[in-house]
Protein backbone atom coordinates (compact mmCIF):
# COMPACT_ATOMS: atom_id res chain seq x y z
CA UNK A 1 0.00 0.00 0.00
CA UNK A 2 1.47 3.35 -1.07
CA UNK A 3 1.89 5.54 1.87
CA UNK A 4 1.50 9.36 0.98
CA UNK A 5 3.93 11.78 2.75
CA UNK A 6 1.89 14.86 4.95
CA UNK A 7 3.54 18.30 4.98
CA UNK A 8 2.79 19.80 8.40
CA UNK A 9 1.35 23.61 7.44
CA UNK A 10 -0.28 26.61 9.27
CA UNK A 11 -4.16 25.99 9.94
CA UNK A 12 -5.01 29.29 8.42
CA UNK A 13 -3.40 27.51 5.02
CA UNK A 14 -4.20 24.09 5.57
CA UNK A 15 -4.36 21.67 3.00
CA UNK A 16 -7.11 19.65 4.83
CA UNK A 17 -6.00 16.54 5.59
CA UNK A 18 -4.66 13.43 4.55
CA UNK A 19 -7.26 13.18 1.81
CA UNK A 20 -7.39 15.95 -0.03
CA UNK A 21 -3.62 15.36 -1.45
CA UNK A 22 -4.81 11.88 -1.97
CA UNK A 23 -7.53 12.63 -3.99
CA UNK A 24 -5.23 14.97 -6.14
CA UNK A 25 -1.96 12.40 -6.29
CA UNK A 26 -4.94 9.80 -8.04
CA UNK A 27 -5.48 11.72 -10.18
CA UNK A 28 -2.57 13.40 -11.57
CA UNK A 29 -1.68 9.56 -11.88
CA UNK A 30 -3.78 9.28 -14.15
CA UNK A 31 -3.70 12.62 -16.10
CA UNK A 32 0.11 11.31 -17.39
CA UNK A 33 -1.29 8.14 -18.22
CA UNK A 34 -3.78 9.63 -20.50
CA UNK A 35 -1.26 12.13 -22.03
CA UNK A 36 1.04 9.33 -22.39
CA UNK A 37 -2.11 7.04 -24.23
CA UNK A 38 -3.29 9.99 -26.68
CA UNK A 39 0.36 11.06 -27.85
CA UNK A 40 -0.23 7.72 -30.04
CA UNK A 41 -3.64 9.29 -31.61
CA UNK A 42 -2.28 13.05 -32.26
CA UNK A 43 -5.65 12.78 -34.27
CA UNK A 44 -7.46 13.81 -31.82
CA UNK A 45 -7.80 17.38 -30.38
CA UNK A 46 -7.37 16.65 -26.38
CA UNK A 47 -9.37 18.89 -23.88
CA UNK A 48 -8.92 18.99 -20.43
CA UNK A 49 -12.02 20.44 -18.61
CA UNK A 50 -11.85 21.75 -15.12
CA UNK A 51 -15.44 22.44 -13.70
CA UNK A 52 -14.61 24.06 -10.38
CA UNK A 53 -11.37 25.35 -10.65
CA UNK A 54 -10.84 27.37 -8.22
CA UNK A 55 -8.11 30.35 -8.08
CA UNK A 56 -5.05 28.34 -8.55
CA UNK A 57 -3.83 28.89 -4.53
CA UNK A 58 -4.61 27.61 -1.44
CA UNK A 59 -7.69 28.82 -0.15
CA UNK A 60 -7.76 31.24 3.36
CA UNK A 61 -9.66 29.96 6.38
CA UNK A 62 -11.78 33.65 6.39
CA UNK A 63 -12.92 32.48 3.05
CA UNK A 64 -14.22 29.31 3.38
CA UNK A 65 -18.10 30.63 4.76
CA UNK A 66 -19.18 29.64 1.11
CA UNK A 67 -17.45 26.34 0.23
CA UNK A 68 -19.33 25.28 3.93
CA UNK A 69 -22.28 26.20 3.22
CA UNK A 70 -22.25 24.28 -0.17
CA UNK A 71 -21.33 20.82 1.20
CA UNK A 72 -24.01 21.37 4.49
CA UNK A 73 -21.43 20.76 6.83
CA UNK A 74 -22.22 18.77 9.07
CA UNK A 75 -20.18 17.38 12.50
CA UNK A 76 -18.06 14.39 10.66
CA UNK A 77 -16.06 17.23 8.93
CA UNK A 78 -13.63 19.13 10.42
CA UNK A 79 -12.93 23.30 9.74
CA UNK A 80 -9.41 21.90 8.52
CA UNK A 81 -11.21 19.67 6.14
CA UNK A 82 -12.57 22.63 4.86
CA UNK A 83 -9.72 25.00 4.50
CA UNK A 84 -8.22 24.13 1.58
CA UNK A 85 -7.10 24.66 -2.08
CA UNK A 86 -7.80 21.40 -4.42
CA UNK A 87 -4.34 21.98 -5.92
CA UNK A 88 -5.60 20.93 -9.54
CA UNK A 89 -4.94 23.82 -11.70
CA UNK A 90 -1.28 24.96 -10.98
CA UNK A 91 -0.67 20.78 -10.46
CA UNK A 92 -1.62 20.11 -14.13
CA UNK A 93 -0.27 23.20 -15.74
CA UNK A 94 3.07 22.44 -14.31
CA UNK A 95 3.03 18.94 -16.60
CA UNK A 96 5.66 19.84 -19.43
CA UNK A 97 6.42 16.33 -21.25
CA UNK A 98 3.14 16.04 -22.42
CA UNK A 99 0.12 18.79 -22.55
CA UNK A 100 -3.44 19.01 -23.76
CA UNK A 101 -4.26 20.84 -26.86
CA UNK A 102 -6.71 22.72 -24.88
CA UNK A 103 -6.96 23.75 -21.14
CA UNK A 104 -10.47 25.03 -20.21
CA UNK A 105 -10.50 26.34 -16.24
CA UNK A 106 -14.29 27.03 -14.91
CA UNK A 107 -14.99 28.51 -12.14
CA UNK A 108 -17.75 31.24 -10.95
CA UNK A 109 -15.69 33.48 -8.70
CA UNK A 110 -14.41 36.23 -11.26
CA UNK A 111 -11.64 36.80 -8.97
CA UNK A 112 -10.51 33.17 -9.16
CA UNK A 113 -10.65 33.88 -12.93
CA UNK A 114 -8.17 36.40 -12.54
CA UNK A 115 -5.67 34.80 -10.97
CA UNK A 116 -6.24 32.14 -13.13
CA UNK A 117 -5.36 34.26 -15.93
CA UNK A 118 -2.49 35.42 -14.16
CA UNK A 119 -1.03 32.31 -13.84
CA UNK A 120 -0.68 30.91 -17.45
CA UNK A 121 1.15 33.86 -18.42
CA UNK A 122 3.80 32.21 -16.28
CA UNK A 123 3.68 28.95 -17.66
CA UNK A 124 5.98 28.72 -20.93
CA UNK A 125 5.37 25.19 -22.27
CA UNK A 126 1.46 26.04 -23.33
CA UNK A 127 0.46 28.81 -25.71
CA UNK A 128 -1.38 31.11 -23.33
CA UNK A 129 -4.51 30.83 -25.70
CA UNK A 130 -4.63 27.45 -25.22
CA UNK A 131 -5.52 27.91 -21.73
CA UNK A 132 -9.17 29.17 -21.81
CA UNK A 133 -10.14 30.50 -18.12
CA UNK A 134 -14.02 30.78 -17.99
CA UNK A 135 -16.41 32.13 -15.50
CA UNK A 136 -19.38 30.59 -15.69
CA UNK A 137 -21.43 28.10 -14.13
CA UNK A 138 -20.38 24.30 -14.49
CA UNK A 139 -23.24 23.17 -15.37
CA UNK A 140 -23.60 25.45 -18.43
CA UNK A 141 -20.37 24.86 -19.60
CA UNK A 142 -20.35 20.40 -19.29
CA UNK A 143 -23.32 20.81 -22.22
CA UNK A 144 -21.26 23.27 -24.19
CA UNK A 145 -18.70 20.55 -24.17
CA UNK A 146 -20.97 18.26 -25.19
CA UNK A 147 -22.48 20.26 -28.00
CA UNK A 148 -18.65 20.55 -29.12
CA UNK A 149 -18.11 16.81 -29.30
CA UNK A 150 -20.94 16.57 -32.38
CA UNK A 151 -18.58 18.96 -35.09
CA UNK A 152 -15.45 18.41 -34.06
CA UNK A 153 -13.30 14.78 -33.33
CA UNK A 154 -11.85 15.44 -29.56
CA UNK A 155 -11.20 13.30 -26.50
CA UNK A 156 -11.69 15.21 -23.30
CA UNK A 157 -10.70 14.23 -20.07
CA UNK A 158 -13.33 16.26 -17.25
CA UNK A 159 -12.46 16.95 -13.75
CA UNK A 160 -15.58 17.44 -12.10
CA UNK A 161 -14.45 17.88 -8.29
CA UNK A 162 -17.50 20.21 -6.22
CA UNK A 163 -17.48 20.27 -2.78
CA UNK A 164 -21.45 19.85 -2.33
CA UNK A 165 -24.14 19.07 -4.74
CA UNK A 166 -23.71 21.81 -7.53
CA UNK A 167 -23.86 19.22 -10.29
CA UNK A 168 -27.33 18.44 -12.19
CA UNK A 169 -27.39 15.38 -13.66
CA UNK A 170 -28.86 16.16 -16.34
CA UNK A 171 -25.33 17.51 -17.30
CA UNK A 172 -24.19 14.67 -17.20
CA UNK A 173 -26.08 12.97 -18.88
CA UNK A 174 -25.12 15.04 -22.28
CA UNK A 175 -22.11 13.74 -22.20
CA UNK A 176 -23.76 10.39 -23.39
CA UNK A 177 -22.12 9.27 -26.75
CA UNK A 178 -18.56 11.23 -26.29
CA UNK A 179 -15.46 10.38 -26.04
CA UNK A 180 -15.14 11.67 -22.51
CA UNK A 181 -13.25 10.42 -19.34
CA UNK A 182 -14.67 11.60 -16.44
CA UNK A 183 -13.37 11.92 -13.03
CA UNK A 184 -15.99 12.86 -10.53
CA UNK A 185 -16.14 13.70 -6.72
CA UNK A 186 -19.33 12.68 -4.83
CA UNK A 187 -20.18 14.38 -1.60
CA UNK A 188 -21.86 11.35 -0.56
CA UNK A 189 -21.22 11.03 3.56
CA UNK A 190 -21.55 14.86 3.59
CA UNK A 191 -24.17 16.71 1.51
CA UNK A 192 -26.09 13.84 -0.32
CA UNK A 193 -26.76 11.73 3.32
CA UNK A 194 -27.21 14.74 5.10
CA UNK A 195 -30.49 15.09 2.92
CA UNK A 196 -31.59 11.92 3.40
CA UNK A 197 -32.58 12.28 7.34
CA UNK A 198 -33.31 8.89 9.49
CA UNK A 199 -37.17 9.86 9.57
CA UNK A 200 -37.70 9.77 5.98
CA UNK A 201 -39.00 13.48 6.04
CA UNK A 202 -37.17 14.62 2.92
CA UNK A 203 -37.10 18.58 3.01
CA UNK A 204 -35.11 19.34 -0.16
CA UNK A 205 -36.55 16.96 -2.34
CA UNK A 206 -35.90 18.65 -6.15
CA UNK A 207 -32.06 18.76 -5.24
CA UNK A 208 -31.88 15.14 -4.73
CA UNK A 209 -33.41 14.74 -8.16
CA UNK A 210 -31.40 16.90 -9.77
CA UNK A 211 -28.39 15.50 -8.38
CA UNK A 212 -29.40 11.67 -9.06
CA UNK A 213 -31.94 12.21 -12.13
CA UNK A 214 -34.56 10.44 -10.47
CA UNK A 215 -38.10 10.97 -9.34
CA UNK A 216 -37.91 10.84 -5.60
CA UNK A 217 -40.26 8.07 -4.94
CA UNK A 218 -37.91 6.20 -6.35
CA UNK A 219 -35.14 7.74 -4.47
CA UNK A 220 -37.17 7.72 -1.27
CA UNK A 221 -37.67 4.08 -2.27
CA UNK A 222 -33.82 3.07 -2.73
CA UNK A 223 -32.76 4.89 0.78
CA UNK A 224 -35.93 4.14 3.33
CA UNK A 225 -38.35 1.31 3.63
CA UNK A 226 -41.91 0.90 5.01
CA UNK A 227 -42.57 -0.84 8.04
CA UNK A 228 -46.13 -1.83 8.61
CA UNK A 229 -48.04 -3.46 12.30
CA UNK A 230 -50.60 -4.31 13.47
CA UNK A 231 -52.35 -2.49 16.54
CA UNK A 232 -54.22 -2.15 18.87
CA UNK A 233 -55.23 0.72 17.13
CA UNK A 234 -55.18 -0.37 13.84
CA UNK A 235 -52.07 -1.37 11.35
CA UNK A 236 -49.44 1.64 11.29
CA UNK A 237 -46.85 2.50 8.99
CA UNK A 238 -43.13 3.38 10.00
CA UNK A 239 -40.34 4.42 8.07
CA UNK A 240 -36.87 3.49 8.39
CA UNK A 241 -33.38 4.57 7.00
CA UNK A 242 -31.35 1.41 5.67
CA UNK A 243 -28.43 0.69 6.92
CA UNK A 244 -25.44 1.81 5.54
CA UNK A 245 -26.43 4.80 3.63
CA UNK A 246 -23.16 6.30 2.58
CA UNK A 247 -22.22 3.50 0.50
CA UNK A 248 -26.17 3.30 -1.27
CA UNK A 249 -25.56 6.69 -2.33
CA UNK A 250 -22.47 5.54 -4.01
CA UNK A 251 -23.72 2.49 -5.62
CA UNK A 252 -26.92 4.43 -7.04
CA UNK A 253 -24.64 7.35 -8.87
CA UNK A 254 -22.57 4.31 -10.37
CA UNK A 255 -25.89 2.64 -11.36
CA UNK A 256 -26.59 6.42 -13.44
CA UNK A 257 -23.29 6.62 -14.41
CA UNK A 258 -23.44 3.62 -15.94
CA UNK A 259 -26.61 4.47 -18.48
CA UNK A 260 -23.56 6.95 -19.64
CA UNK A 261 -20.23 5.37 -19.71
CA UNK A 262 -19.42 1.84 -21.01
CA UNK A 263 -17.14 1.44 -17.79
CA UNK A 264 -17.48 2.66 -14.28
CA UNK A 265 -15.35 1.94 -11.14
CA UNK A 266 -16.72 -0.80 -9.12
CA UNK A 267 -14.27 0.45 -6.17
CA UNK A 268 -14.13 4.09 -6.30
CA UNK A 269 -11.42 5.71 -4.14
CA UNK A 270 -13.20 6.12 -0.70
CA UNK A 271 -11.74 9.45 1.14
CA UNK A 272 -11.98 9.80 4.59
CA UNK A 273 -11.98 12.54 7.18
CA UNK A 274 -9.68 12.50 10.57
CA UNK A 275 -12.29 10.10 12.07
CA UNK A 276 -11.97 7.71 9.04
CA UNK A 277 -15.39 8.28 8.27
CA UNK A 278 -16.19 8.62 4.45
CA UNK A 279 -16.85 12.15 3.56
CA UNK A 280 -16.50 12.02 -0.05
CA UNK A 281 -15.77 9.30 -2.73
CA UNK A 282 -13.97 9.54 -6.25
CA UNK A 283 -15.18 8.25 -9.19
CA UNK A 284 -13.86 7.36 -12.42
CA UNK A 285 -16.30 6.78 -15.76
CA UNK A 286 -15.18 6.45 -19.50
CA UNK A 287 -16.15 3.98 -22.46
CA UNK A 288 -12.26 3.14 -23.08
CA UNK A 289 -11.91 -0.69 -21.03
CA UNK A 290 -8.27 0.27 -21.05
CA UNK A 291 -8.63 4.00 -19.11
CA UNK A 292 -11.02 1.73 -16.83
CA UNK A 293 -8.01 -0.56 -16.13
CA UNK A 294 -5.38 2.05 -15.66
CA UNK A 295 -7.88 4.18 -13.47
CA UNK A 296 -8.78 0.59 -11.23
CA UNK A 297 -5.31 0.43 -10.83
CA UNK A 298 -4.52 3.74 -9.43
CA UNK A 299 -7.11 3.91 -7.41
CA UNK A 300 -5.84 0.45 -5.76
CA UNK A 301 -2.17 2.07 -5.38
CA UNK A 302 -3.66 4.82 -3.52
CA UNK A 303 -6.25 3.46 -1.43
CA UNK A 304 -5.31 3.50 1.92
Amino acid sequence: MEKVQVVSEPASESWGGLWTKQKLDAFIDYVKAYLRIMKSYPYWKTIYFDGFAGSGERLKKHNSSQITLDIELDESVSMNEINLYKGSVQRILELDEMTFDYYYFIDTEPKNIQKINKLKKTISHIPENRIIARESDCNAQIRQLAKAFKSKKLAALVFLDPFGMQINWESIASLKGTRTDVWILIPSGVSVNRLLPRSGEVANQQKLEKFFGMEFNALHNFFYRNDKSDTLFGEMSRTQKLDNPIERVVELYKMQLKTIWKHVTEKPLVLKNTRNVPIFHFLFASNNENAMKIASQIIQKKQM
